[in-house]
């Protein structure tokens, strides 16, 4: 296979990173994972998040946006955990509507967002994990990152609405669906073979996994 790009998007604490480990290791691709735990701003921002949104959004959209240039001068195939477009999109947007994101600051931020993105070449695939708010907010607490700790599902709720709306208006490049809610790769090494099928055979077009009833182990 010639070298891809391809991109995995969702919401906080679906698996992201994880699906990320285990193609990279399954198809020796190069991982990219996000840069949160770098992010000066990330525990300031969930203490005070109208204080300190905008800062934190414009570090994710700087970083990200060097992180998209990299992948693609990348010399063999890359996967990348999150999407630049996520941040603008689905966290940005999100925090501009609670008002914590004031409007002259929002609109600067869409154009530097804007300007910059359209000289990126889009992945040639993104996949988008889908997970239920009650499945998202168990995999955080269990993960237990101090910051992320006072994240509310309320907040989950409005980040799922968005990324709904987002995905499906998406048309840069081609999307793979992945339910998420009973996606476990130990109990269930089926899951991720599907899934390397998938990326492998449906680079282009969208598609959408669907597990059988032994898969998810009902059967």
């Amino acid at each position: 296979m010639t070298k891809k790009f391809v991109a995995v998007a969702g919401n906080i604490g679906v698996g992201k990173s994880t699906l990320v480990t285990v193609l990279s290791e399954r198809l020796e691709w190069q991982p990219f994972y996000e840069p949160e735990a770098e992010n000066p701003y990330l525990e300031d921002f969930y203490e005070d998040m109208h204080t300190w949104a905008f800062h934190s959004q414009i570090y994710f959209l700087t970083r990200r946006l060097r992180a998209h240039r990299n992948l693609l001068d990348f010399p063999t195939s890359a996967i990348q955990d999150r999407t630049v477009y996520e941040d603008a999109e689905i966290f940005a947007c999100n925090l501009h509507r609670q008002g914590h994101i004031g409007e002259r600051d929002y609109e600067a931020y869409r154009e530097l967002y804007t300007v910059l993105s359209e000289f990126l070449p889009p992945p040639d695939l993104v996949i988008y994990l889908r997970a239920s708010v009650a499945t998202l907010y168990e995999r955080i607490k269990s993960r237990r990152r101090g910051y992320e700790l006072q994240i509310a599902p309320e907040y989950l709720e409005q980040l799922n609405e968005l990324y709904e709306n987002w995905i499906a208006n998406f048309n840069l490049c081609p999307v793979l669906t992945v339910p998420a809610d009973d996606l476990n790769y130990v109990s269930n090494p089926s899951h991720i073979k599907l899934i390397e099928r998938k990326v492998l055979d449906k680079l282009m077009g969208k598609d959408e996994v669907v597990f059988t009833a032994d898969e998810v182990g009902l059967g």
